[in-house]
């Protein structure tokens, strides 16, 4: 519930204007410094160069109409940590796209590395040029790491779904990743991160499903099974995926996109879905990867204030049976 709470003031901040919420409020930060130093050294000393290009047409045999693909947002958008193109988030994406529409994809990929969310406006910018069908953001982690107030985040996150839904094009985002995850990070600094990193992605969830689009979550995909195989799972730097790390982002993102271009039945649609007020479905899917929230609008308002999740991936056994559309009592309080 704290969570909830404290993603719906960031939402709440971003859209009056409010910039001054922080997620790590008035901890002391000596500590945390000189560790956030020490985890950069050695991240940095394993540098990646530039991701691999994946822009192009998949699927160009089957030789009908293409669908637009465009990926937006930070280093883990970009693909940066594998060797090749066809291992990028994007590109497993695009191919994945194409078989189960039966269709091209041409593929878009204006993110950069080391992007952060006041970047958006500029990659959708150009983005728009592509006249998109869907747009997929990944983007959070260079806010934590950069001490970015969340609202602001989360503002600019919000002008990137309005004007991508107001172009025509669906979109997908995939929230911040849980940096608690990352395997230079040491406690304190490991907490921090975890707690700053979900309560980002929390509330960007709630700006995302506000406006039109529908959020994934990531965080987990950077923990429990991170956690369990990391020399598998990051690449060299031991910050970014590796190919199957990527993998499994992109298995976690496919059927929300698949379901927003109408190619799968919607979440709404589906037997035994239920609904969460926004702010409670942001906050489960922060704690559970692979969680899809999508809106519930109400008739009569703009925006919608009930959410429904659906668990895209299955969860461990010791984390309870999460695989079907949650069927949860709204809370009226």
């Amino acid at each position: 519930m704290l969570r909830a709470f404290t993603a719906r003031r960031i939402a709440a901040a971003a859209a009056y204007g409010g910039g001054g919420i922080t997620a790590l409020g008035g901890i002391t930060f000596g500590l945390v410094v000189v560790e956030a130093k020490l985890a950069r050294r050695m991240i940095e000393a394993t540098p990646n160069g530039d991701p691999p290009a994946a822009d192009g047409l998949y699927g160009g045999a089957l030789g009908t109409t293409p669908l637009s693909l465009v990926m937006i947002g930070d280093s883990t958008a970009a693909g940066l940590g594998v060797h090749t193109s066809e291992e990028t988030p994007a590109a497993l994406l695009a191919t994945g796209l194409s078989a189960i529409a039966d269709r091209p994809v041409r593929l878009t990929n204006v993110a950069r590395s080391g992007a952060r969310s006041p970047s958006l406006r500029g990659q959708v910018d150009r983005a728009l040029q592509t006249r998109p069908d869907i747009a997929v953001i990944m983007i959070g982690a260079n806010d934590v790491t950069g001490r970015i107030p969340p609202a602001d985040s989360v503002r600019h996150l919000a002008d990137a779904v309005e004007r991508l839904r107001a172009a025509g094009s669906h979109v997908v985002v995939g929230t911040c990743p849980d940096l608690g995850s990352v395997k230079p990070l040491m406690p304190p600094l490991k907490w921090i991160a975890r707690r700053a990193s979900r309560q980002l992605a929390a509330a960007q969830t709630i700006a995302a499903v506000e406006r039109g689009a529908r959020s994934i979550s990531l965080g987990d995909l950077l923990g429990r099974e991170f956690a369990a195989d990391p020399l598998s799972m990051f690449s060299e730097d031991r910050y970014h995926p590796s190919a199957r790390g990527y993998a499994a982002a992109a298995a976690a993102v496919l059927p929300s996109i698949a379901s927003a271009l109408g190619l799968e039945p919607d979440l709404a649609d589906q037997p035994g879905a239920g609904v969460l007020p926004v702010y409670l479905a942001a906050a489960e899917a922060a704690e559970v990867s692979g969680t899809e929230v999508s809106g519930a609008p109400a008739p009569g308002r703009d925006r919608p204030r009930w959410a429904t999740l659906l668990r895209r991936r299955t969860a461990p056994a010791d984390d309870q049976p999460t695989s079907g559309p949650q069927q949860v009592a709204p809370d009226l309080a």
